[in-house]
């Protein structure tokens, strides 16, 4: 007959639960670490990013309107939250034009000059037709950065905001 040592079955179960404890703890502990570490690669990489700009009706007709609003950056892990801005110009409340708030030569903020009536940038004395965002004088090598809009079943406005390469001649997503 074999007889086992006392306190052997003990040591079995122990050797055990903790081979069980320890894979336990490390596979909590993981999940989270292995979440955060691929969730960039699944996140969606659609490129839309509509941004609502309020009711159409509340926009002045023939002058343009500097809306402001705040974006969030993702890069990564890390979220920033930026404030951007485009222009908005319409000539009837039904069809309307709306330009990235950057100047396509180096990113500076242009403004509008009510007394020559065009976008001004002031960095580098860039100017641009309201209508139609083209160049009339400057550095910048391309019309203003034109954005899609949209008015939802509600009748807001939304626009398609991105980014795009600066100081080249084509339109180009960042």
């Amino acid at each position: 007959m074999n007889e086992v040592p006392a306190g052997t079955d003990r040591r079995r179960f122990l050797k055990f639960a903790t081979a069980v404890g320890g894979t336990l703890a490390a596979v909590l502990a993981g999940i989270p670490g292995l979440r955060a570490f691929l969730s960039p690669a699944f996140q969606r990489l659609s490129g839309e990013r509509w941004v609502r700009l309020g009711d159409p009706s509340t926009f002045e007709f023939g002058v343009p309107v500097k809306v402001e609003f705040v974006d969030t950056e993702r890069d990564a892990w890390v979220e920033t939250r930026v404030l951007r801005n485009v222009w908005l110009y319409t000539e009837d409340g039904e069809t309307f034009r709306i330009y990235s708030g950057r100047c396509t030569h180096l990113g500076c903020s242009y403004g509008f000059d009510s007394d020559l009536g065009l976008f001004v940038c002031p960095c580098h004395e860039g100017r641009f037709d309201v209508k139609t965002g083209a160049v009339l004088a400057g550095p910048p090598p391309r019309p203003l950065d034109q954005l899609t809009t949209k008015v939802d079943e509600d009748g807001y406005l939304y626009v398609d905001f991105r980014n795009f390469r600066l100081g080249v001649p084509d339109k180009a997503p960042v």
